[in-house]
């Protein structure tokens, strides 16, 4: 089943409507790094208050799209619709204060500044909501709390994850892009953001997540895409992978 061959399940789980604009919409996404054509007609959506996974193998394109979103890669065309306002042509800060997060793989904590510095360093966005308080930031992640006035260099992979996600939360963004947050994590750490991932979600929150790892976004996502070579190959609902998990070994070989 292809992205122009979709069941029922999956239109019906989008849950948008003409009253209720997607929270991000897609629509034949080309983009480039220099002369490389990274992105070749890549449609996808998230509803409000959904939590979608972006899956694929290495340089399938999932993280060139995270990038497209955010103004990161070169030339784009195509449209990008973040709550019905187009943002191809806008300037990266205009996209962040439409209230999208982004949580790059690398990370990015500042190694000299304490846990709760470094929860501060990005301003608020000014979206019309108001982002998570530091307490609910120190319950979602409790870990954070523990090592509030430890360096960024100090904490843990796992612990600099959390921060990272963390400090997104505090702005007002309700829109995350969070790109392989489980890798080479701890199983320890992975369930803990697992659990503020569905936290996040019953907040409504709305997430597009890229991931490599199966098993964790399997009880996650609504719904699914699968990239290769920066196209949309596949996509299916949750209750719909079972049917389709030949398809999903063949392309991820889970």
């Amino acid at each position: 089943m292809t992205t122009s061959q979709l069941s029922p399940d999956v239109d019906a789980a989008r849950g948008t409507s003409k009253s209720t604009p997607a929270a991000l919409a897609i629509e034949n996404l080309q983009a480039w790094y220099g002369e490389s054509h990274v992105l070749h007609g890549v449609n996808l959506t998230v509803a409000p208050g959904e939590t979608v996974c972006l899956l694929g193998r290495n340089g399938a394109g999932r993280t060139s799209t995270l990038r497209a979103i955010m103004g990161l890669t070169g030339h784009r065309t195509g449209s990008i619709r973040v709550a019905n306002t187009e943002v191809i042509g806008m300037p990266r800060h205009r996209i962040a204060s439409l209230g999208v997060g982004y949580c790059p793989e690398e990370r990015g904590i500042f190694a000299s500044l304490s846990t709760h510095e470094n929860l501060f360093l990005p301003p608020d966005l000014k979206t019309g909501f108001s982002g998570l308080s530091i307490e609910e930031i120190y319950a979602l992640f409790p870990n954070l709390k523990e090592r509030a006035s430890s360096p960024g260099m100090r904490l843990s992979g796992g612990e600099q994850q959390m921060l990272a996600v963390a400090r997104i939360l505090r702005t007002g963004a309700r829109l995350l892009l969070l790109d392989e947050i489980s890798e080479g994590l701890a199983p320890v750490i992975v369930q803990a953001l697992g659990r503020a991932i569905t936290a996040l979600k019953e907040k409504g929150f709305s997430v597009l997540l890229v991931e490599q790892n199966f098993r964790f976004s399997a009880n996650l996502a609504d719904r699914f895409y699968v990239m290769e070579r920066g196209l949309i190959v596949l996509e299916i609902s949750r209750a719909d992978l079972q049917k389709n998990k030949t398809a999903l070994q063949n392309l991820l070989g889970v």
